[in-house]
């Protein structure tokens, strides 16, 4: 019986160029018309993917864009931002800790998507008379832990672990161990938590 041969893999489509004229007008490259903000808040609900130029100067300014189209949504009452949120994010500019900032969001908002569906679950819940926010904030506690453990991992000097060499390790009558076998059993370790921590995230399924 002769095998079928296997589907070559999809080849992943590049993102589609917008152009932003002195103007302020958007052209999209891709179906040769002139776009809004509107347009473009869609295209990122739908899921396409796209990148914005200067069209003088040829300046990657999708950051720009997308931060003015939150500004357009807020400002139809569509508030997604808390004041709190908005003050704590404008102090951190400039703060040593900016360069974490982002990281932190993006592995948020990257965990909030996955269990989207989840969390829609417990909207419902709450429409018919449950308090669901328990679980949101537990759920939010869970993330942070995540992402600290994940940090620990890739950062020496992350907060607690500062100071801890392999003699804070050891125990009485326990044999000194060298410092690549240390680090090894450490690392070990760490991924034992983060996988009893991502095992409790999901609800204990395994794919």
């Amino acid at each position: 019986m002769a095998e079928t041969a296997a589907a070559p893999p999809k080849k992943e489509e590049p993102p589609i160029t917008i152009k932003k004229y002195a103007n302020r007008r958007l052209y999209n490259t891709a179906t040769s018309t002139y776009v809004t903000l509107d347009h473009l808040a869609q295209m990122v609900k739908d899921g396409a993917e796209f990148v914005v130029y200067d069209a003088k100067t040829g300046e990657d300014i999708t950051r720009q864009v997308l931060t003015h189209i939150i500004v357009e949504e807020e400002g139809k009452g569509q508030s997604l931002l808390p004041l709190s949120f908005l003050r704590h994010l404008i102090s951190f500019y400039g703060d040593s800790l900016q360069t974490i900032v982002p990281r932190y969001l993006d592995f948020s908002m990257q965990s909030f998507a996955r269990n989207q569906e989840q969390m829609r679950t417990y909207m419902g819940d709450a429409l018919t008379g449950l308090m669901p926010f328990g679980r949101f904030e537990e759920m939010g506690k869970q993330n942070m832990v995540l992402f600290e453990n994940a940090m620990k991992m890739f950062s020496p000097f992350f907060p607690g672990e500062v100071g801890r060499g392999p003699a804070a390790r050891e125990t009485p009558g326990e044999k000194p161990k060298t410092g690549g076998e240390d680090e090894i059993e450490d690392l070990r370790a760490k991924l034992e938590r983060m996988q009893r921590q991502l095992d409790q995230l999901t609800g204990g399924k395994k794919e």
